[in-house]
Protein backbone atom coordinates (compact mmCIF):
# COMPACT_ATOMS: atom_id res chain seq x y z
CA UNK A 1 0.00 0.00 0.00
CA UNK A 2 1.45 3.35 -1.08
CA UNK A 3 0.65 6.53 0.85
CA UNK A 4 2.06 10.03 0.50
CA UNK A 5 2.55 12.33 3.49
CA UNK A 6 2.15 15.86 2.16
CA UNK A 7 2.65 19.39 3.47
CA UNK A 8 2.78 22.89 2.01
CA UNK A 9 4.13 26.28 3.00
CA UNK A 10 2.30 29.35 1.69
CA UNK A 11 2.52 33.15 1.47
CA UNK A 12 -0.43 33.48 3.84
CA UNK A 13 -3.54 31.75 5.13
CA UNK A 14 -6.11 32.47 2.42
CA UNK A 15 -5.75 31.39 -1.20
CA UNK A 16 -9.05 33.15 -1.99
CA UNK A 17 -7.30 36.42 -1.14
CA UNK A 18 -4.45 35.62 -3.52
CA UNK A 19 -2.07 33.70 -1.27
CA UNK A 20 0.06 31.09 -3.04
CA UNK A 21 2.02 27.92 -2.37
CA UNK A 22 5.75 28.52 -2.00
CA UNK A 23 6.93 25.06 -0.89
CA UNK A 24 5.68 21.48 -1.18
CA UNK A 25 7.06 18.43 0.59
CA UNK A 26 6.08 14.78 0.08
CA UNK A 27 7.25 11.59 1.81
CA UNK A 28 6.44 8.16 0.39
CA UNK A 29 5.23 5.36 2.67
CA UNK A 30 4.88 1.74 1.62
CA UNK A 31 2.83 -0.31 4.08
CA UNK A 32 3.18 2.59 6.56
CA UNK A 33 7.01 2.54 6.34
CA UNK A 34 8.99 5.53 4.95
CA UNK A 35 10.93 4.37 1.90
CA UNK A 36 13.32 7.34 1.68
CA UNK A 37 11.65 8.42 -1.58
CA UNK A 38 10.73 12.08 -1.15
CA UNK A 39 9.80 15.13 -3.23
CA UNK A 40 10.44 18.71 -2.17
CA UNK A 41 10.47 21.95 -4.13
CA UNK A 42 10.10 25.72 -3.70
CA UNK A 43 7.94 27.92 -5.92
CA UNK A 44 8.62 31.46 -7.01
CA UNK A 45 5.65 33.81 -6.80
CA UNK A 46 4.79 37.45 -7.37
CA UNK A 47 2.66 37.43 -4.22
CA UNK A 48 4.44 39.27 -1.41
CA UNK A 49 4.98 37.12 1.67
CA UNK A 50 3.72 38.65 4.89
CA UNK A 51 6.52 39.34 7.38
CA UNK A 52 4.68 37.48 10.14
CA UNK A 53 4.39 34.42 7.89
CA UNK A 54 8.11 34.57 7.05
CA UNK A 55 8.81 34.27 10.77
CA UNK A 56 7.05 30.88 10.69
CA UNK A 57 8.77 29.24 7.70
CA UNK A 58 11.74 31.53 7.09
CA UNK A 59 11.06 31.88 3.35
CA UNK A 60 11.37 35.23 1.53
CA UNK A 61 10.50 36.44 -1.95
CA UNK A 62 14.19 37.12 -2.66
CA UNK A 63 15.00 33.47 -1.95
CA UNK A 64 12.07 32.14 -3.96
CA UNK A 65 12.88 34.26 -7.03
CA UNK A 66 15.67 31.78 -7.82
CA UNK A 67 13.22 28.87 -8.15
CA UNK A 68 10.70 27.79 -10.82
CA UNK A 69 6.99 28.45 -10.52
CA UNK A 70 4.46 25.88 -9.34
CA UNK A 71 3.32 25.46 -12.95
CA UNK A 72 6.81 24.47 -14.06
CA UNK A 73 6.97 21.77 -11.38
CA UNK A 74 3.34 20.62 -11.30
CA UNK A 75 3.90 17.58 -13.53
CA UNK A 76 6.61 16.23 -11.21
CA UNK A 77 4.27 16.75 -8.27
CA UNK A 78 1.30 15.00 -9.88
CA UNK A 79 3.48 12.10 -11.04
CA UNK A 80 4.80 11.65 -7.51
CA UNK A 81 1.45 11.58 -5.71
CA UNK A 82 -0.30 9.59 -8.49
CA UNK A 83 -3.72 8.45 -7.25
CA UNK A 84 -2.40 7.26 -3.92
CA UNK A 85 -3.69 8.09 -0.44
CA UNK A 86 -2.56 11.47 0.90
CA UNK A 87 -1.73 11.89 4.59
CA UNK A 88 -2.16 15.57 5.51
CA UNK A 89 -2.46 17.50 8.77
CA UNK A 90 -5.41 19.90 8.53
CA UNK A 91 -6.08 18.69 4.99
CA UNK A 92 -8.65 21.34 4.01
CA UNK A 93 -5.95 24.00 4.16
CA UNK A 94 -3.38 22.22 1.96
CA UNK A 95 -5.86 20.76 -0.51
CA UNK A 96 -7.53 24.13 -0.91
CA UNK A 97 -4.19 25.70 -1.85
CA UNK A 98 -3.15 22.82 -4.13
CA UNK A 99 -6.43 22.80 -6.06
CA UNK A 100 -6.25 26.58 -6.38
CA UNK A 101 -2.76 26.34 -7.90
CA UNK A 102 -3.97 23.66 -10.32
CA UNK A 103 -6.97 25.78 -11.27
CA UNK A 104 -4.72 28.77 -12.00
CA UNK A 105 -2.75 26.72 -14.53
CA UNK A 106 -5.85 25.19 -16.12
CA UNK A 107 -5.75 21.77 -14.44
CA UNK A 108 -8.55 20.04 -12.56
CA UNK A 109 -8.50 19.34 -8.81
CA UNK A 110 -6.87 16.25 -7.37
CA UNK A 111 -9.26 13.52 -6.23
CA UNK A 112 -6.97 11.35 -4.13
CA UNK A 113 -8.32 9.74 -0.99
CA UNK A 114 -7.19 11.82 1.99
CA UNK A 115 -6.51 10.95 5.62
CA UNK A 116 -6.54 14.08 7.79
CA UNK A 117 -4.25 13.43 10.77
CA UNK A 118 -5.71 16.42 12.61
CA UNK A 119 -9.14 14.77 12.70
CA UNK A 120 -7.58 11.36 13.30
CA UNK A 121 -5.61 12.65 16.30
CA UNK A 122 -8.62 14.36 17.85
CA UNK A 123 -10.63 11.15 17.53
CA UNK A 124 -7.92 8.75 18.68
CA UNK A 125 -6.57 10.88 21.52
CA UNK A 126 -9.81 12.59 22.52
CA UNK A 127 -8.18 16.02 22.47
CA UNK A 128 -8.92 19.38 20.87
CA UNK A 129 -5.22 20.35 20.90
CA UNK A 130 -3.70 18.39 18.04
CA UNK A 131 -1.09 20.54 16.31
CA UNK A 132 2.07 18.86 15.05
CA UNK A 133 4.29 20.14 17.88
CA UNK A 134 1.90 18.79 20.49
CA UNK A 135 1.61 15.39 18.79
CA UNK A 136 5.39 15.06 18.46
CA UNK A 137 5.79 15.75 22.16
CA UNK A 138 2.96 13.35 22.97
CA UNK A 139 4.70 10.54 21.08
CA UNK A 140 8.25 11.53 22.16
CA UNK A 141 9.28 12.38 18.58
CA UNK A 142 12.38 14.56 18.43
CA UNK A 143 11.58 18.05 17.04
CA UNK A 144 14.85 19.73 18.00
CA UNK A 145 15.67 20.32 14.30
CA UNK A 146 12.39 22.18 13.74
CA UNK A 147 13.46 25.77 14.39
CA UNK A 148 11.11 26.93 11.60
CA UNK A 149 8.37 25.19 9.66
CA UNK A 150 9.48 23.42 6.49
CA UNK A 151 7.34 21.28 4.22
CA UNK A 152 9.69 18.30 3.96
CA UNK A 153 10.74 18.27 7.62
CA UNK A 154 7.11 18.58 8.71
CA UNK A 155 6.22 15.66 6.42
CA UNK A 156 8.90 13.50 8.00
CA UNK A 157 7.63 14.36 11.49
CA UNK A 158 4.03 13.81 10.44
CA UNK A 159 4.93 10.39 9.03
CA UNK A 160 6.14 9.37 12.50
CA UNK A 161 3.02 10.84 14.12
CA UNK A 162 0.74 9.05 11.63
CA UNK A 163 2.39 5.70 12.34
CA UNK A 164 1.83 6.23 16.06
CA UNK A 165 -1.80 7.22 15.51
CA UNK A 166 -2.61 4.05 13.59
CA UNK A 167 -1.09 1.78 16.21
CA UNK A 168 2.55 2.67 16.65
CA UNK A 169 5.70 1.11 15.33
CA UNK A 170 5.76 -2.65 15.65
CA UNK A 171 9.10 -2.25 17.38
CA UNK A 172 11.46 0.55 18.42
CA UNK A 173 14.46 -1.72 18.15
CA UNK A 174 17.17 -1.83 15.52
CA UNK A 175 19.01 -5.12 15.04
CA UNK A 176 22.62 -5.45 13.99
CA UNK A 177 23.87 -9.00 13.46
CA UNK A 178 27.26 -9.58 15.09
CA UNK A 179 27.69 -13.30 14.50
CA UNK A 180 25.59 -16.44 14.12
CA UNK A 181 24.91 -16.76 17.85
CA UNK A 182 24.31 -13.25 19.19
CA UNK A 183 22.71 -10.03 18.07
CA UNK A 184 23.27 -6.64 19.67
CA UNK A 185 20.05 -4.66 20.07
CA UNK A 186 19.86 -0.90 20.56
CA UNK A 187 16.72 0.60 22.05
CA UNK A 188 16.18 4.05 20.51
CA UNK A 189 14.24 5.31 23.49
CA UNK A 190 16.52 4.31 26.34
CA UNK A 191 19.81 3.63 24.50
CA UNK A 192 20.13 0.42 26.49
CA UNK A 193 22.17 -2.34 24.90
CA UNK A 194 21.17 -5.94 25.35
CA UNK A 195 22.63 -9.20 24.12
CA UNK A 196 20.07 -11.63 22.80
CA UNK A 197 20.66 -15.25 21.87
CA UNK A 198 19.59 -15.98 18.31
CA UNK A 199 17.06 -18.81 18.08
CA UNK A 200 16.92 -20.98 14.96
CA UNK A 201 13.43 -22.21 14.02
CA UNK A 202 12.82 -25.57 12.43
CA UNK A 203 10.93 -25.92 9.14
CA UNK A 204 8.07 -27.53 11.09
CA UNK A 205 7.83 -24.54 13.45
CA UNK A 206 7.86 -22.07 10.55
CA UNK A 207 5.14 -24.01 8.73
CA UNK A 208 3.03 -24.15 11.89
CA UNK A 209 3.36 -20.39 12.38
CA UNK A 210 2.30 -19.66 8.79
CA UNK A 211 -0.82 -21.76 9.29
CA UNK A 212 -1.59 -19.80 12.46
CA UNK A 213 -1.13 -16.42 10.71
CA UNK A 214 -3.66 -17.33 8.01
CA UNK A 215 -6.44 -16.98 10.58
CA UNK A 216 -5.38 -13.50 11.69
CA UNK A 217 -6.75 -10.28 10.19
CA UNK A 218 -4.67 -7.22 9.26
CA UNK A 219 -1.53 -8.58 10.89
CA UNK A 220 1.97 -7.31 10.18
CA UNK A 221 3.12 -10.90 9.63
CA UNK A 222 1.21 -11.01 6.33
CA UNK A 223 3.27 -8.05 5.05
CA UNK A 224 6.58 -9.78 5.78
CA UNK A 225 8.09 -12.35 3.45
CA UNK A 226 9.80 -15.06 5.49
Amino acid sequence: MREIVLDTETTGLNYKAGDRIIEIGCVELINHIPTGNVLQFYCSTKKKIDEEVTKIHGLTNNFLNNHPTFKEQSNDFLKFIRNDILIIHNADFDIGFINNELKLIGDGPIDNKIIDTLLLARKKLNTRVANLDYLCRRFSIDISARTTHGALLDCQLLADVYIELIGGKQTTLEFFEIDKKTTITTNKTTNNVKKITKIELSEKEIKSHKEFVKNLKNTLWKKINY
